[in-house]
């Protein structure tokens, strides 16, 4: 299965924040998307970064709580790890997994088309197993 299958499936709504944004304009729109990271972007097109609900608990750990009123910029990951839409969904599942990271824009021509999360991969994973399943089931009752 491709990242475009599981695009089509989830949708390609993508939530982005500007890098100058505040940590605390962030963890509203977290809030309000109910997502756990955002594309950092100028534009809504070109990824500079991703920040997460993870690099703000790091960052208030080690630089306070003076750290929400810092500019995103100050805590986002600014080398992003993406895909594409014909990238098959086992690799990026390695991908994750090696590089520990829960969330991958999709890119287009270098343009953002789309977020997976680790949840949306879960989740297909599941959906091909019921479908193996069910095919199984089917196959020995005949």
């Amino acid at each position: 299965m491709r990242i475009r299958d599981v695009l089509r499936s989830k949708g390609d709504t993508v939530f982005t924040i500007i890098p100058d944004a505040t940590v605390n304009d962030l963890l509203d729109d977290l809030a309000r998307h109910n997502v756990g990271a955002l594309v950092v972007s100028a534009d809504g097109s070109t990824v500079v970064g991703i920040v997460s609900e993870r690099d703000v608990v790091r960052r208030v750990q080690d630089r306070g709580v003076a750290v929400l009123d810092q500019p995103v910029s100050a805590i986002m990951t600014s080398t992003v790890t993406t895909c594409s839409e014909d990238d098959n969904v086992e690799g990026l599942m390695r991908l994750m997994t090696d590089h520990r990271i829960r969330h991958v824009p999709v890119l287009r021509d270098g343009a953002l088309v789309g977020v997976i999360s680790i949840g949306d991969v879960v989740k297909n994973r599941i959906g091909e197993l019921e479908h193996e399943r069910s095919n199984l089931i089917g196959y020995i009752a005949g």
